[in-house]
């Protein structure tokens, strides 16, 4: 069946006895036991089970072309059971450049189990190579990266893992499954904030994890059931009814972004562009061979941190917030903003670097809106302690 058809219809696991064609939301915390005490039916308690869940689990598994899937009530908690998989002593590598929250939870929580992280160039399989000790259990990757958009290899990375038992979890909330389908290029697991774009409207969290091993899935089923961190029946609906308008999103969003982009490179104002669909982005090639798109976000240095202030509170269209992937054109400063969990030495985030969500506006309207305030920098450059004069 086409992705697109895939996206609409959902499989049917819910016995609905009138027929609704929209997904019923169980809203409620228990189910009544039909016909004894220790003859349960298939869901007795919303924790554990939820028919308006479960549907949303499996759309999202078959969208990544797995076996089982698991929806959360965050992306972090989503991220947070697959490293829970792990065991005090193990040892987890994962990237240089990563989502801020990622690397707050790597390193403030999970180091107080016992589970050593290592951050890598996940770019470089030497580096990794040199970094994998005989505890090491699971490599944790994002590629496009969030910000730099730094791309990985994943079916050489998976290859080269698979010689050692060594898990990789792929967090594919960049591109989400519409573009890029990590466990059909050898990856074991992959994450999602759901929030994000397979929501697409700003208006629930909520965490994917999608794997194609039982052994696996049976662990990840425990980790959701006994943590009490599985989605609830509302937002579960409405991330169903968000996935169906995936596609039309991504391809209008992702065809603004590159306009977008082509138009930053060539703003004067404008240092560095990072967008995995630029000819000159250096995982170009790689990114093309494993993904069918480069997604909806980019990011851009200026020639100061205070001009790249100045850009993001002068915007009209771009609303400032984190987060990406939602219909409406978002903008931040990562280093401050989706990035400042992480100590100032350990990244290397420009601290001028902007990051912009594009949405399903009109791409003239968003260029203008950028450019208005990009071109007005120069005549308020002496307030901003700018002194050299742009080219």
């Amino acid at each position: 069946m086409d992705l697109w058809t895939q996206l609409v219809h959902s499989a049917k696991s819910i016995d609905d006895p009138y027929h609704a064609n929209s997904l019923p939301i169980y809203q409620t915390a228990t189910f009544a036991q039909e016909a004894s005490f220790d003859q349960p039916n298939a869901y007795d308690y919303s924790r554990s089970g939820n028919p308006t869940r479960k549907v949303v689990e499996d759309q999202i598994a078959r969208l990544e072309q797995g076996q089982f899937g698991f929806a959360f009530n965050s992306g972090m908690a989503g991220i947070y059971a697959v490293v829970q998989l792990l065991n005090a002593g193990d040892h987890l590598i994962t990237g240089q450049d990563i989502y801020g929250g990622t690397y707050r939870l790597l390193t403030k929580i999970v180091s107080r189990f016992g589970i050593e992280v290592t951050q890598v160039d996940l770019c470089d399989i030497n580096a990794i190579e040199e970094n994998i000790q005989k505890n090491t259990k699971m490599v944790l990757l994002e590629t496009p990266t969030n910000p730099l958009q730094q791309i990985t290899d994943i079916a050489v990375l998976a290859s080269f893992l698979k010689q050692s038992n060594i898990l990789l979890a792929v967090d594919n909330t960049f591109l989400s499954p519409w573009l890029q389908k990590p466990l059909t290029l050898g990856a074991d697991i992959v994450i999602h904030s759901a929030t994000k774009h397979l929501s697409g409207h700003s208006d629930i969290t909520a965490g994917a994890v999608v794997v194609n091993d039982a052994s696996l899935a049976q662990d990840i089923q425990l980790i959701q059931n006994a943590s009490g961190s599985a989605l609830e029946a509302l937002p579960a609906w409405l991330l169903l009814r968000g996935i169906k308008t995936l596609g039309l999103r991504i391809e209008r969003q992702q065809q603004n972004a590159i306009e977008i982009a082509n138009f930053l490179q060539s703003h004067p104002q404008v240092e560095k562009v990072y967008y995995c669909g630029l000819p000159d982005h250096p995982g170009f090639d790689i990114n093309k061979k494993q993904a069918t798109g480069s997604g909806t976000v980019i990011s851009f240095t200026t020639q100061s941190q205070a001009i790249s202030q100045y850009v993001v509170d002068h915007t009209r269209l771009f609303i400032t917030s984190v987060s990406f992937g939602s219909l409406t054109s978002l903008i931040s400063l990562p280093c401050q903003m989706s990035h400042a969990a992480i100590d100032s030495g350990r990244h290397n985030i420009p601290p001028s670097l902007v990051r912009l969500s594009i949405g399903i506006e009109s791409v003239d309207d968003l260029k203008e809106d950028l450019h208005r305030c990009l071109s007005s920098v120069e005549y308020f450059k002496n307030d901003l302690g700018v002194t050299d004069k742009f080219s």
